[in-house]
C-alpha cells in the first residue's frame, strides 16, 4: 500500500511524538501541529488523505475541529483520539461525522486498522473502504470484482446506474466511485428522490428565480449546481416523478439546467449516478419509468449482490458493526458464539446489510456480557408478554392510531429517513409519503 499524507493535531507534545513514529514506520508521511487552527491552515494549504486529532485541544476542541472540516470536505476521514472516552462524546461526534472515535494509547495494531480501513488503495480480502463511514467491508470475489471495475471507470464522465435491493451498499459504491475519480476533491451530493413530494422536487434539482412562487423570496440554487465538477446521487431514482425525468433527460443530454422561474439555461458539469431498488424494465413497461431516460443513466451498469449471494462476508460485517458499535455504546462485546453466528449464516437476509446492522446495533446494545448467543440476538423478536387467561395482550387505540404510532416510531428510529422506514415497515416509500400527508392534512383540519 503506498504511503499517504495524515495531518496529526495535538498539543502534547511526547503523544506528538510517539503517534508520528508510528504513522512513519508504517510507511505514512506525517504533519503534526499543535492546534486546531493550525490544522486548519495546513488544509487550506495541502492535500491530505486523514486528519488525526485529539479530543481535547487549546482554542478549539477536536469537536469543532471536525465540524469545520466537514463543512469543507465532508469525504475526508476524521479520526478523534482521546485518553478516556465518554460515550455520549462519542455518539456526538459520529452524528458529527467523524470516521472513528479511538482511545489512546495508540499502538502499532491501531495504525494498521485505521490505515487499512481509511487509506486503502484497493481491496483486499476481508476490507476495502474508503473511509470508515462509508466502508464496504468484504472478502467477496464478487464485490471485490464490483470494486475494481468501478475504479476503473471512475474517471469517466459516463453515467453509472446502481442496481440492487434495499441494503445492499448503493450509496457506498457510488461514494467509492466519486472517491476513486479525479472529482474527489469537489461536491458529492446525494439526492433522496423518494423523500420529497413532488412539487418540491424540481426546485430541489434545479434551484428557482426569486419571484417563481410564493414565497421564492431569493434566487436559490438547486443540487446540480451545488454539485457543479462534482458528482451527483440520485438515490432511489426510480420513484422520480414521471414528468420531471423528462427534464432530467435533458441535463444529461444538452449538460445545463434550468431554474424554477429562470429564463436562461445554466451549464453544469456533473458526474451522475443513480441507483434504484426496483425491477426498472418492469417500471419501463408499465410507463412508470421513461425507456430514454433509462438507457442514458444506464451507461455504465452496476448490480450489487444481495447479502444472501455473499454469506462469506457475514462474520466479517459482523466483527466490523460489533467494533462500531462498541464504540457508540461504550461496551466490550468481543463476539458470537457459533451458534449465533450459524443462525446469521441461515437468514434470508431480506433486509440485506442495513438489517444486519440492525441486528448487530441491538444486540449490542442489550448485551449483558461480552459474548453474544443466539437468544441475544432476537431474531424472532421479543416475545409478547401475555394477560391474563393466556390472551396476548393487545394495546389500547384503534388500528389506524396504532399504524400512527408505528410509523413515527419507525421514522424517529431511523432519524427521518424515509427509505429506510419503507424497508422496515414493508411498504414503498410512496405508500409512506402518503400516509404522512393524510396525517398532516388531519392534523391541519383540526
Amino acid at each position: 500500500m503506498q504511503g499517504k499524507r495524515v495531518l496529526l493535531v495535538g498539543d502534547d507534545k511526547s503523544d506528538l511524538t510517539a503517534i508520528t513514529n508510528l504513522f512513519i514506520q508504517a510507511g505514512h508521511q506525517l504533519c503534526a501541529v499543535g492546534d486546531a487552527y493550525s490544522a486548519l491552515g495546513k488544509l487550506s494549504d495541502g492535500q491530505y488523505d486523514m486528519v488525526v486529532s485529539e479530543l481535547n485541544l487549546p482554542k478549539m476542541s477536536g469537536m469543532d475541529l471536525l465540524v469545520k472540516i466537514k463543512e469543507v470536505n465532508a469525504t475526508l476521514p476524521v479520526i478523534l483520539i482521546t485518553s478516556g472516552i465518554c460515550v455520549k462524546e462519542a455518539v456526538e461526534a459520529m452524528k458529527k461525522g467523524a470516521d472513528d472515535f479511538i482511545l489512546k494509547p495508540l499502538l502499532p495494531e491501531t495504525i494498521k486498522y485505521i490505515t487499512s480501513g481509511f487509506l486503502r488503495d484497493s481491496p483486499v480480502e476481508n476490507a476495502s473502504a474508503e473511509n470508515g463511514k462509508y466502508a464496504i467491508i468484504t472478502k467477496n470475489s464478487e464485490m471485490n470484482r464490483l470494486l475494481d471495475d468501478t475504479r476503473e471507470i471512475a474517471n469517466s464522465r459516463a453515467s453509472v446506474f446502481i442496481h440492487g435491493e434495499s441494503g445492499t451498499g448503493k450509496e457506498l459504491f457510488a461514494r467509492h466511485i466519486h472517491r476513486c475519480s479525479d472529482r474527489k476533491d469537489k461536491p458529492f451530493l446525494a439526492v433522496n428522490c423518494a423523500a420529497l413530494p413532488e412539487t418540491l422536487m424540481e426546485s430541489e434539482l434545479f434551484g428557482y428565480e426569486k419571484g417563481a412562487f410564493t414565497g421564492a423570496s431569493a434566487r436559490k440554487k438547486g443540487k446540480f449546481e451545488a454539485a457543479d465538477k462534482g458528482t451527483i446521487l440520485l438515490d432511489e431514482i426510480s420513484e422520480l416523478d414521471y414528468q420531471l425525468q423528462s427534464k432530467l433527460l435533458r441535463v444529461l443530454q444538452e449538460k445545463e439546467i434550468d431554474r424554477v422561474g429562470g429564463t436562461e439555461s445554466i451549464p453544469v458539469d456533473v458526474r451522475i449516478i443513480a441507483t434504484t431498488n426496483r425491477d426498472i424494465e418492469k417500471q419501463i413497461q408499465e410507463e412508470k419509468f421513461r425507456e430514454d431516460l433509462y438507457y442514458r443513466l444506464n451507461t455504465i451498469p452496476v448490480h450489487l449482490p444481495p447479502l444472501r449471494e455473499r454469506k462469506d462476508d457475514i462474520p466479517f460485517l459482523v466483527d466490523y458493526f460489533l467494533r462500531k458499535y462498541n464504540k457508540i455504546e461504550g461496551k466490550t462485546v468481543k463476539g458470537l458464539t457459533e451458534e449465533a453466528t450459524m443462525a446469521l449464516m441461515e437468514k434470508p437476509w431480506k433486509g440485506n446489510i442495513r438489517e444486519l446492522e440492525n441486528i448487530i446495533e441491538r444486540a449490542v446494545l442489550m448485551s449483558k456480557g461480552n459474548i453474544i448467543n443466539e437468544e441475544g440476538l432476537l431474531l424472532n423478536g421479543r416475545p409478547k408478554p401475555a394477560a391474563p387467561g393466556g390472551y396476548p395482550l393487545i394495546p389500547e387505540g384503534s388500528l389506524r392510531e396504532l399504524e400512527k404510532k408505528v410509523i413515527f416510531q419507525t421514522l424517529d428510529r431511523t432519524n427521518g429517513n424515509r427509505t429506510h422506514a419503507a424497508d422496515i415497515l414493508g411498504i414503498s416509500v410512496r405508500t409512506l409519503r402518503n400516509k404522512l400527508n393524510e396525517y398532516r392534512q388531519k392534523m391541519t383540519v383540526s
